[in-house]
């Protein structure tokens, strides 16, 4: 595409989001599209993951919605975006609706546009009030990383070919963790490294029945009475945790 034509989508997605802002909340990390810029922006992008709604959207799933924009900000191959449907009037991108076989029944809906098609998008199926669904579901199709607070890109992945890896050859991998913590800088990142290797550590010892159980101790010690540090600190755990969730989950 031409400089013209880049500086075309640059605007028309400026515009939009600010035509977004007046008329509806403020979605840190989302733009607002529509049907004169849906295809351009599309084809732009790597990866985008596409929210249809009503109009003014609220609630639960929109905090939801909030939460994995807010997240993706991290992921520079990876744009959220937000298309507010009207069933009145003009019917504002009513036809973006039809075009992909979405009903006002199931807003909110989400759709992953990958590599720039147009057609044939991915299905989000799961959970809409679940931001961590929703990310994972962007991670696995894209293979884009989104990291949740107190997780690292390369532990993630050490924790997935870890889970993946024969039982006498998880000790190799717990080693590669190790040898990988002295590599980092940040006394936060090392913690949350700490955490990554003792988790797999007990998995060796216990089982992958481990994480289950662990992951119920920790949710009771964060419903106690507990410090806002200690709290932000048990949310990091949890957050690894489920990291080994997922990846239980993906060798079933």
């Amino acid at each position: 595409m031409s400089t013209a034509g880049n500086l075309v989508v640059f605007l028309s997605v400026v515009l939009s989001t600010i035509f977004h802002h007046i008329n509806g909340d403020i979605v840190l990390g989302s733009v607002a599209l529509n049907t004169g810029v849906f295809d351009k922006v599309i084809q732009k992008h790597r990866a985008v993951l596409v929210k249809f709604d009503e109009t003014y959207p609220y609630g639960k799933k929109q905090d939801v919605f909030k939460e994995v924009a807010k997240a993706s900000l991290q992921q520079p191959d990876l744009l959220v975006a937000e298309i507010q449907v009207a069933d009145y009037g003009d019917k504002d991108n009513l036809d973006l609706t039809e075009r992909f076989g979405i009903t006002k029944e199931k807003f909110p809906a989400y759709r992953l546009f990958l590599n720039g098609q147009l057609t044939d998008p991915i299905v989000f199926t799961a959970n809409a009030e679940s931001s961590d669904d929703i990310k994972n579901f962007v991670m696995r199709e894209s293979g884009l990383w989104i990291g949740r607070p107190g997780c690292l890109e390369d532990f993630d992945k050490l924790v997935a070919e870890f889970l993946k890896a024969a039982k006498d050859q998880r000790a190799a991998v717990l080693e590669k963790a190790e040898q990988t913590v002295g590599q980092l800088t940040q006394d936060v990142d090392k913690a949350s490294a700490d955490v990554y290797i003792k988790t797999m550590r007990r998995v060796l010892e216990k089982g992958d029945e481990f994480i289950a159980s662990e992951v119920l101790r920790v949710e009771k010690l964060r419903s106690g009475k507990v410090s806002d540090k200690k709290k932000e600190q048990l949310n990091d755990r949890l957050n690894i945790l489920t990291t080994f969730q997922i990846n239980i989950k993906d060798e079933l």
